[in-house]
């Protein structure tokens, strides 16, 4: 019975070995996402230098390695490029502070994981920031509190410049463009307007737009390999245990004739 066992379990060993390899195989737009993080890395620790050439080694392979994964859109290879060259600039920049460096190269990083990551990208991790600062823009605008609205709201306004580019990478134009429309409108006319009622629909209803952007995002998080390697584990185990009930059965079956002719003789 033990050897059977082993037997069956090496069985599926094998069979999961394959769907194993497909899932944890990097895609070239996966390398470019850690070669990205690399740089992100390197910014971190001020370490400048190296990351001046980890996005000089990124922009050497970006155009090859985009090109045999899947052909980039002009929007794509648009936004790409921007945010590599605000992240070069990021690196290079003689007295450029920290902050706005790891700001800078955070874009870029996001951008390129969104590119490369169909599903649970990076940027919806944003949330827990950009949404409590919108919130709090929110609600010193409905008690009139001018300076807590600008202070809130530009601090929304720097998170959401990061995530932005990821955003138009995974978003549909129109509920982007919807947005911005809004933000606009917020940031050049409400803040004279504070307490008038129009505002404080202006403001719900861009809170409302961006939650249901990270909503959309939310659905349907599950890479479909890996449902795949959950589904087919989950069959082969089925059916295993089935086997090995079948074969238990005849077993008994057998084990209880015997003992009937026994007792007959």
């Amino acid at each position: 019975m033990k050897v059977k066992w082993i037997l069956l379990i090496s069985v599926i060993i094998l069979l999961l070995a394959p769907l194993n390899a497909s899932a944890t195989q990097p895609s070239p737009l996966e390398k470019l996402d850690e070669i990205s993080d690399e740089a992100l890395q390197m910014v971190k620790s001020q370490r400048y230098e190296d990351a001046k050439t980890i996005l000089n080694y990124f922009s050497n392979q970006f155009f090859y390695v985009t090109g045999k994964d899947r052909p980039l859109s002009i929007d794509e290879l648009r936004i790409i490029t921007v945010s590599h060259d605000e992240a070069m600039e990021a690196a290079a920049s003689p007295d450029m502070n920290y902050q706005d460096r790891m700001n800078k190269v955070t874009k870029f990083r996001l951008a390129v994981d969104a590119l490369a990551t169909r599903h649970q990208p990076l940027w919806i991790e944003m949330k827990k920031q950009i949404m409590p600062a919108f919130n709090k823009a929110k609600i010193a605008a409905f008690n009139n509190d001018s300076i807590a609205f600008h202070n809130s709201f530009n601090r929304f306004l720097s998170l959401y410049d990061i995530v932005y580019p990821s955003m138009k990478i995974d978003i549909p134009a129109e509920h982007i463009q919807r947005l911005d429309a809004r933000i606009d409108v917020i940031e050049h006319f409400i803040p004279e307007r504070l307490a008038e009622p129009a505002s404080r629909q202006e403001l719900e209803t861009a809170e409302m737009d961006l939650q249901s952007i990270f909503d959309e995002m939310d659905e349907d998080q599950a890479d479909p390999s890996l449902w795949w390697v959950i589904i087919s584990t989950g069959s082969i185990i089925t059916m295993t245990l089935s086997y090995v009930g079948w074969r238990k059965y005849i077993g008994e079956k057998q084990a209880r004739k015997n003992r009937s002719r026994e007792q007959k003789d």
